[in-house]
């Protein structure tokens, strides 16, 4: 059994379509879901699908070392980033060498890193007059959005475009390729 434990903070619908994908799997699962934020809409996500939870504090995860011995307990294959906003801490990195996966809602390099998220990267990018968005899934290293970029996808942005409907267009492509990305990384896995 190849094992997911996910990092999220917000709504969860990453997490709960990554979740549903692997529920139908037989050899894959999603095992745990962290979260920073005891109030997030995908621990409730994730509880009603099977899922175990486990919120944790910025002492946790930098301090004390709780979710690094949680992890090493777990062994999951990959360590899935689903709108975690802090950075991974260096000795979980280490541990989980070139395991860890982040999804980011543009085109990598470019709107990347600290504050870089959400509606904020949907109202840079038509700010600037982009003709493309899409999403990046990269490995996940000690600098937000700078790890190696592992998958791609794009889509145009019509010339009425408000940040809402760009998101909604960013998150079509998260919701079709974020699980499959995930399982060729799996698969990927010796």
């Amino acid at each position: 059994m190849k094992t997911i434990a996910i990092f999220a903070s917000g709504s969860g619908t990453n997490a709960q379509n990554i979740i549903e994908y692997f529920n139908k799997a037989v050899e894959k699962k999603v095992v745990l879901v962290l979260s920073n934020k005891k109030d997030a809409k995908v621990l409730e996500r994730a509880e009603k699908l099977g899922v175990p939870v486990e919120v944790f504090d910025r002492s946790d995860l930098y301090e004390n070392g709780r979710v690094l011995d949680i992890l090493s307990r777990l062994d999951p294959e990959l360590i899935v980033l689903a709108g975690f906003l802090w950075l991974v801490p260096a000795d979980i990195l280490r541990k989980f060498q070139n395991r860890v996966v982040n999804i980011h809602p543009a085109l990598l390099p470019e709107y990347g890193g600290k504050g870089m998220f959400g509606m904020n990267v949907h109202r840079a990018i038509l700010q600037n007059r982009e003709t493309q968005s899409g999403i990046s899934i990269h490995f996940v290293n000690e600098e937000y959005d700078k790890g190696d970029i592992i998958f791609q996808a794009y889509c145009d942005i019509e010339d009425a475009e408000t940040p809402e409907s760009l998101a909604n267009k960013v998150h079509q492509l998260e919701y079709e390729y974020f699980p499959e990305v995930v399982n060729d990384l799996l698969d990927s896995i010796k």
